[in-house]
């Protein structure tokens, strides 16, 4: 059979032979994952804003401590130095839990470390390191932020029941729903499908064993995380969003820019 031996060359760094607009999808990666670490490293250092009624911003959630002594810890404790604020202590854990996610990983390797740019791009670089030194090694803990990330998921919940309790001219709590409380439930059930795709938790919950028979329950959460693993992409994309949504509005709402609209 006759036998062509054709020459490898390293490509320089954007080089390609390739004719589609292959830097788009990197270029958006790249525009929107910076504009949401941007505001939310904003939103983080503001300390105010970040309720409105019985609304609570996911990325104040739990709240530590408040001014008002409603925090989990009252008022704010004095060894915690004033210009720390509660969204500064929380956010590493669900923060570090995207930036470690297995499809992130993808995503932002072409967007930012340019790991190569995209499929048969020139990357900027002779040698690739992986994952076994600084700081992409960082990845291999992801799986401990997924512990924290689905304590978050519960603590995020219970705020939306709270989000149902409204405070009424007698003193005590009503059931009641407003637009934020549809805001705050849909932020987190993306959240929840975002979390429970994630390819740890699947391994988790039955993807290291050989068969599933005789364990029914196992087998059943194992295909509910299947399910939303499936649309990781799709989950992860849309729960970065309505993060950012919801403490827009609550933060909106709170500065008396708009007015949430009571609609029971």
């Amino acid at each position: 059979m006759a036998r062509i031996d054709v020459p490898l060359s390293r490509l320089r760094f954007g080089e390609t032979q390739r004719k589609d607009a292959w830097w788009v999808t990197p270029l958006i990666v790249f525009t929107v994952f910076t504009s949401f670490i941007v505001y939310a490293t904003w939103a983080a250092f503001q300390g105010n804003n970040y309720t409105y009624g019985p609304y609570l911003s996911p990325l104040y959630s739990p709240l530590l401590f408040s001014p008002d002594g409603h925090g989990w810890l009252g008022v704010r404790p004095t060894w915690i130095p004033g210009w720390i604020t509660v969204a500064m202590l929380i956010l590493p854990f669900p923060g570090g839990f995207r930036l470690t996610c297995y499809y992130y990983r993808g995503a932002y390797y072409k967007a930012f470390w340019a790991d190569p740019p995209s499929c048969a791009v020139g990357e900027p670089r002779k040698s690739y390191l992986g994952e076994r030194s600084f700081p992409l090694i960082i990845q291999n803990i992801h799986r401990y932020f997924m512990y924290a990330a689905v304590i978050f998921i519960g603590i995020l919940g219970w705020d939306v029941i709270e989000a149902f309790r409204w405070m009424g001219a007698d003193g005590a709590r009503h059931f009641g729903v407003g637009v934020g409380t549809i805001v705050m439930l849909v932020n987190v059930c993306l959240l929840a499908s975002y979390t429970f795709g994630c390819h740890s938790l699947r391994h988790l919950v039955g993807g290291w064993m050989d068969k599933f028979s005789g364990h029914p329950v196992r087998k059943a959460a194992y295909d509910c995380v299947t399910a939303c693993n499936g649309r990781h992409m799709l989950f992860a994309w849309c729960s970065l969003f309505s993060v950012a949504l919801t403490d827009v509005y609550i933060r909106l709402c709170a500065m008396g820019i708009i007015h949430d609209v009571r609609i029971f």
